[in-house]
């Protein structure tokens, strides 16, 4: 069974980066996902998903989701 790991985008960025090192040191994809605790997939979705941001990019993006959850949440309740 899967073990079900949360990551924070900063954690997450950081072993993208780990695993590009390792890949440009001529280790497969399969090898660096390996080596930073995750699937291949998980590498894959990761990288398609933080593949480009930087760690202060990240937590913007995070902040202006939260954010989005909070209008959300007010709106929802009727407190305008």
């Amino acid at each position: 069974m899967p073990r079900s790991k949360n990551h924070s985008a900063e954690q997450i960025i950081a072993k993208l980066r780990t695993a590009e090192v390792e890949i440009s040191k001529g280790r497969t994809t399969a090898q660096a996902a390996k080596n930073i605790g995750v699937t291949e997939q998980t590498y894959y979705r990761w990288r398609k998903e933080y593949g480009g941001l930087r760690t202060d990019q990240a937590k913007r993006l995070l902040a202006d989701a939260e954010l989005d959850k909070a209008i959300l949440k007010e709106a929802a309740s009727g407190n305008f």
